[in-house]
């Protein structure tokens, strides 16, 4: 009887999996609202300042707006699973200093637009995306010790970041 129900085959060793046990799912449903909160958060932010938004002179490197919404879906969507991952790694000082990390460049993140497009502050939200740059890269280097797969997926989000630090930068140069 064991053989028919071989519970070493491949196909099977995800109902051993413990990332799929119920406080597993119930963080990555923490982790996925924490992340959404965010970007509802930026995205209120986001269209209340579009009419000023237009009126900025912006750089030659400004990408279409239509970009912003997939991008910013696939960097949330990394970066929950990412937080994720590294909740699922046994528990310990590095992973709690990684998922505090985390935390803080999700706080990071979701003060930008207010700050941005909100409050019109533009140096104020250069401001912010710096010490979003560096919590992140602390994050990316942390969930590295922890799951090199988790800091991986963070690897986009360091580059957009980048990006988006140098347009916020131009915008603020072109518009004193």
């Amino acid at each position: 009887m064991r053989e028919q129900y071989n519970l070493e085959h491949p196909a099977l060793t995800n109902l051993r999996n413990p990332s799929l046990r119920r406080e597993s799912l119930v963080a990555l449903g923490t982790f996925g609202a924490l992340t959404a909160g965010a970007a509802v958060l930026g995205g209120g932010a986001s269209n209340r300042g579009q009419p000023w938004y237009r009126r900025l002179r912006k750089p030659p490197f400004q990408p279409p707006s239509w970009v912003f919404a997939p991008v910013w879906t696939a960097l949330y969507g990394l970066m929950t699973f990412s937080a994720w991952r590294v909740w699922n790694r046994p528990a310990g000082p590095k992973r709690s200093w990684a998922l505090s990390l985390w935390v803080l460049q999700l706080g990071f993140n979701a003060l930008w637009s207010p700050l941005f497009f909100g409050k019109h502050r533009k140096r104020a939200a250069l401001t912010d995306i710096a010490a979003l740059g560096v919590s992140l890269a602390a994050y990316t280097a942390t969930a590295r010790r922890v799951d090199p797969l988790a800091a991986w997926m963070m690897v986009p989000y360091l580059g957009w970041v980048g990006f988006a630090s140098a347009l916020n930068e131009e915008i603020v140069r072109l518009n004193p």
